[in-house]
């Protein structure tokens, strides 16, 4: 292992002296007579706006073109890189190495840095990923709750902590690029991304966003910026995302006026003044017109009022829904439009040649092809990507799912938990003498507990789909040793228990398969539930889920209900809460509604509990 290592090294070293002109190979050093004076975009010591211009004065008009795709990995080498000049690559959802080891992830991404340093320039890649809750494609990464929980928790100092340890996370995999967080405040439930924004409320979406962004990029008045730790964030999606009509996934918005808008456009306002430094457009239309076509909100609002001076990229084959079916026309109008990154995971080649003949027709100026490539470099030398190009091999070892983070997680899912009917005070649980119950397969399940955007873009209800503590494990092991834990995963043969803790909740689920016209529980649920009432033992009811469900008519049956949301791998934080380690202090960040009704039409008034509702109880109820 140590010789392999060693070797790569060498190789990544000889890489890097071709990078900087100096046509060497491997074991070799070059002489005086091939030596050249160091490019200033070299300098790491000039100031990042000097470089940019220097770079791109050197460049040829299809170099620029190659700094503004971004292929997905499947469908891009090393090779094409180097031939193309490739500026970025990306991983969607489950778009995973062969062997899915922290060690695989770096070699890839550094496999595909070589490729770009062999280019004329030297220009490094900038790799993407979704690490939007911890880094969830990775096996045995630390998974923190969902969006949703985290608002729960409100807390900005955590967020601030979880943006920090996932971009360590992040960079141990030889990555420095995050597409995170979702800015969005859904207003309808329905939406399948709701678990993906804070809260329906802007105001916590504005304090809670620009501290993740800290944490993942770092303070931008210091020198490590953007460097060692610390990752390039991307807020999105650029605007409207939640607001659509009956809640549609890539839907169109016409409810909300301009002055609505800029409700939802300031946590992106506030998000660019923590330092944001990639914004991410959304699939949605406004009044018809997709965003990614839309030079107002873009270039004039974005750009403009807002002064953004990263670069915008576009979400998935996005740019190509502006004019279905004609790739020229949306190309054309997506660049022009003001995005600078496109992704394009399959088509890349074709934008490429498409983007070239549009400069050269002159429907493309060569000064909007300037401001998209200056964007990307200017992140780029902020990001340290032309001083450290490689993965650090110390990070990969020891970088991902740390105890260190799992303790912030567990802390975070523990600070989720929503405390929504207490009869009786049965919590918190008599810590050293409860004989209680587990019931439902949801309770075992590391899969359940993560929901979507874990190990693959839908997520899974795997039990072991990654490393972590499930929620009845973690209940084993927060009870004292005077208690008593049974496990029933149907619900049969519970009688004569304390206690039920009943675990329900949604599959795992992310954007569009995740729309839903009704919030009922699953039949399922609802016979697990119906089982345990039959048997007469008193239940706490744990729900799993990535918005509230509509549990009017179950919740009478009920003795405690929790909302525990999608709380990642640490599920010892909710037993936590539970026996009175900690006490509840979670506050609910989206109106639960009663009735679909009330989700079709966005009524706030009577709901099941209001915004901000949350039961608290007493530390350890004298059980510790």
């Amino acid at each position: 292992m140590a010789s392999k290592t060693n070797l790569r090294k060498k190789l990544l070293a000889s890489v890097m002296l071709v990078s900087l002109g100096f046509g060497t190979t491997l074991g070799n050093t070059p002489s005086d007579a091939s030596a050249q004076k160091t490019p200033s975009y070299q300098n790491p010591g000039l100031d990042v706006e000097v470089r940019v211009a220097d770079l791109l004065s050197r460049m040829t008009l299809e170099e620029k073109i190659g700094q503004m795709v971004q292929p997905e990995r499947f469908s891009v080498t090393p090779e094409d890189i180097q031939h193309y000049g490739i500026g970025s690559v990306l991983s969607g959802g489950g778009s995973v190495p062969d062997e899915n080891t922290p060690e695989s992830w770096a070699d890839m991404v550094d496999d595909f840095q070589q490729g770009a340093l062999r280019t004329r320039l030297g220009i490094p890649i900038i790799y993407g990923v979704d690490a939007v809750h911890g880094h969830n494609n990775v096996q045995g990464a630390t998974i923190f709750p969902h969006n949703i929980g985290l608002g729960a928790a409100n807390d900005r100092d955590l967020m601030k902590r979880i943006g920090e340890a996932t971009a360590e996370e992040v960079r141990a995999t030889g990555i420095s690029y995050t597409f995170a967080p979702t800015l969005a405040a859904p207003q309808n439930i329905r939406w399948g991304r709701t678990y993906e924004g804070y809260s329906e409320k802007p105001q916590i979406v504005s304090k809670l966003g620009p501290a993740i962004v800290e944490g993942l990029q770092g303070d931008p008045k210091k020198r490590d910026f953007l460097k060692g730790n610390h990752i390039t964030s991307t807020i999105k999606h650029f605007v409207g995302d939640g607001l659509t009509e009956g809640g549609k996934d890539q839907g169109n918005v016409t409810e909300y006026t301009e002055e609505e808008l800029k409700k939802h456009i300031k946590p992106y306002k506030d998000a660019i003044k923590a330092g944001a430094r990639s914004v991410m457009i959304t699939y949605s239309s406004i009044n018809g017109l997709k965003t990614h076509g839309d030079y107002h909100m873009i270039t004039e609002v974005l750009k403009g009022e807002l002064g953004f001076t990263g670069f915008v990229i576009s979400d998935y084959n996005g740019p190509q829904q502006i004019v279905p079916g004609d790739f020229r026309e949306s190309i054309k109008r997506s660049i022009n439009a003001g995005v600078d990154l496109f992704m394009i995971p399959n088509d890349w080649k074709r934008f490429l040649s498409t983007t070239k003949e549009l400069v050269e027709n002159g429907e493309v100026s060569t000064n909007r092809i300037d401001d998209a490539v200056t964007r990307i470099l200017r992140v780029k030398f902020e990001n340290g990507l032309f001083e450290e190009p490689f993965a650090d091999r110390d990070l990969v070892a020891e970088g991902v799912g740390n105890a260190d983070h799992r303790d912030i997680a567990r802390e975070a899912v523990r600070k989720s938990q929503v405390l929504l009917k207490n009869n009786n005070n049965i919590l918190p649980l008599d810590k050293n003498s409860s004989d209680l119950v587990v019931v439902g397969k949801k309770a075992d399940n590391i899969g359940y507990q993560s929901g979507g955007w874990t190990i693959s873009w839908q997520g899974s209800p795997q039990k072991d789909l990654t490393e972590g503590t499930t929620i009845l494990e973690g209940i084993q092991e927060v009870a004292g040793t005077g208690s008593e834990i049974t496990y029933s995963e149907d619900g049969s043969n519970i009688s004569g228990h304390d206690a039920a803790i009943v675990v329900v909740g949604e599959e795992p689920y992310a954007e569009g398969q995740g729309d839903r016209e009704d919030l009922h529980l699953s039949q399922e649920d609802i016979d697990l539930l119906n089982e345990v009432k039959a048997s007469g033992t008193p239940m706490i009811v744990l729900l799993l889920s990535g918005r509230p469900m509509l549990v009017t008519d179950e919740i009478a049956d009920w003795d405690a209900f929790v909302a525990s949301w999608l709380p990642g791998t640490e599920g010892a934080g909710i037993a936590d809460v539970l026996f009175g380690d900690y006490e509840f202090q979670g506050k609910l960040s989206y109106t639960w509604p009663k009735n679909m009704e009330q989700v079709n039409n966005h009524v706030k008034n009577d709901p099941l509990f209001r915004l901000g509702y949350g039961l608290k109880t007493k530390v350890g109820n004298g059980n510790q």
